[in-house]
């Protein structure tokens, strides 16, 4: 779902503004960072993540807008008034850009030479100093969403800051899209006087990076990060999507799922994709396991089963709740009559009568459950009604392998990547990686991307740093050590 509306004359699109604040439940997610504004803004960024207060966990929208270039290199600074916008000068820049070692030793030392210069003569330092406007603040508010937020100016106006919280339970859309117009509203202040709208003709589209720039754990997974199982990544948004919008729902009459099944073979991320949905919706996640429900006193399994579903009955907030490995809660339902299987019985027959309701009791809660051995877990537990939606998680194939190589190694290199340090080598054959790895599962492909950054970390360690990217042949022999 893409909200839209127009300001100053730009049309603004926000895309999938629920998915937004779902996401930044687990991870700051940024916006706005690659828009282009007129001068002499330079640089706009909003970031949307989550924190704790004293009051309970807010929402935190936090803008800055730059009127300074500040991620432009001291040395194409001093390239640029080197070159200036005589023809001789743009001579020079294109033989700079296409290599020629000459001129850009001509051009670098020249500048530097001009820069030590004028150091020395104090040229550098300004006859008649202006002192800077001290920072002041301001407040900002939007009283159809019931946004305020704080605005912060610092000298000179070459740095503007914004931030608002919303309690997490009341946050909407409609936040995220008044913290926009409160940002362009900012922007157009610091713009030059015009007869025409401050941003006429300009499209501004808010969407979430793919990959997130902080290291992700199991916890804070997103679907965006799943690789190799496209469709059923797009199932689970469309069941993320009826969750969000319990409105459009009512209006028709339908019912989202309450319960989702996922079955396959281990190690195939049926636990890492229950996260993600919670973390795709937003929601708490729950996870129940074997010793959590069964109880070797009689009657302790059935009290316990009980318990949970009447705390899923409570939740004020969405929850997903996940029954792990289901089938060594709840399986061979109905079979044998001594004391344990009386027992399983009795917990299933809970668990049934539990699930026929919960969503009308309360639709803020979703189960899922997963389970290696679907033949073990009696059919009548799992139907629709109780659970509508059964997903089948296979293996990975050659060309899912390949995407689950190139979404792994793109968050790696997003998250430890920085200036002067390359974790991976250009060129990764990431097709072969996928062919030799014929057999593994995602939970295989870490462990072998695990291996090879625990090997080249202890090169690092002995060696001071003088340690190589990783190459294709270093994946290809891990990948060939972890193969039974």
């Amino acid at each position: 779902m893409t909200e839209s509306f127009q300001y100053a004359g730009a049309t603004v699109e926000i895309v999938e503004p629920g998915t937004i604040l779902a996401a930044a439940r687990v991870n700051p997610v940024e916006l706005l960072r690659r828009a282009a504004f007129p001068a002499p803004v330079r640089r706009v960024a909003l970031t949307v993540s989550s924190a704790e207060t004293t009051g309970g966990p807010v929402h935190v929208f936090a803008a800055e807008i730059s009127t300074v270039a500040d991620d432009v290199p001291e040395r194409d600074r001093i390239r640029a008034v080197v070159l200036g916008n005589d023809p001789v000068g743009a001579l020079l820049a294109k033989r700079i850009a296409a290599g020629d070692p000459i001129a850009t030793r001509i051009v670098d030392g020249v500048g530097t030479a001009a820069v030590a210069a004028y150091k020395k003569l104090g040229l550098d330092r300004p006859n008649d100093p202006v002192a800077p406007r001290e920072s002041r603040t301001d407040v900002l508010a939007d009283a159809a969403a019931g946004l305020q937020a704080t605005v912060s100016y610092e000298a000179d106006d070459t740095l503007v800051k914004l931030r608002a919280e919303v309690p997490r339970d009341e946050v909407t859309p409609a936040h995220l899209e008044a913290m926009v117009r409160l940002i362009l509203q900012s922007v157009t202040t610091l713009l030059p006087s015009s007869e025409e709208p401050a941003l006429a003709g300009r499209r501004y589209v808010v969407a979430r990076e793919t990959i997130p720039k902080v290291a992700t754990t199991t916890q804070q997974v997103t679907l965006d990060q799943v690789g190799g199982l496209a469709e059923i990544v797009a199932e689970l948004r469309q069941i993320a999507v009826s969750f969000r919008h319990p409105e459009a729902m009512a209006r028709w009459g339908a019912r989202r799922p309450q319960g989702i099944l996922m079955y396959g073979p281990p190690g195939t991320g049926k636990t890492m994709l229950s996260r993600a949905l919670a973390n795709e919706i937003g929601a708490d996640f729950r996870e129940i396991r074997t010793p959590e429900i069964l109880d070797k006193w009689l009657g302790g399994s059935e009290r316990n089963i009980k318990q949970i579903f009447r705390d899923a009955r409570r939740y004020r907030v969405p929850t997903l709740i996940l029954f792990d490995e289901f089938d060594s809660i709840i399986s061979y339902a109905g079979a044998g009559g001594d004391a344990a299987s009386q027992a399983i019985n009795a917990v299933a027959g809970i668990f049934k009568q539990e699930m026929n309701d919960l969503i009308e009791a309360n639709p803020n809660v979703i189960v899922v459950a997963t389970t290696n051995f679907p033949h073990r877990v009696d059919d009548s537990l799992i139907r629709s009604g109780r659970f509508d939606v059964k997903v089948s998680v296979p293996k990975p194939d050659d060309v899912s392998r390949t995407e689950i190589f190139r979404k792994m190694i793109a968050q790696l290199a997003a998250v430890h990547e920085k200036d002067g340090f390359t974790m991976f080598t250009d060129g990764l054959d990431l097709a072969e990686l996928g062919r030799l790895s014929h057999g593994m599962t995602g939970a295989d492909i870490k462990e072998v991307l695990r291996r090879v950054q625990l090997t080249k970390a202890m090169q690092d360690a002995h060696t001071g740093g003088m340690v190589e990217p990783i190459s294709q042949h270093d994946l290809v022999a891990s990948i060939n050590a972890l193969r039974p």
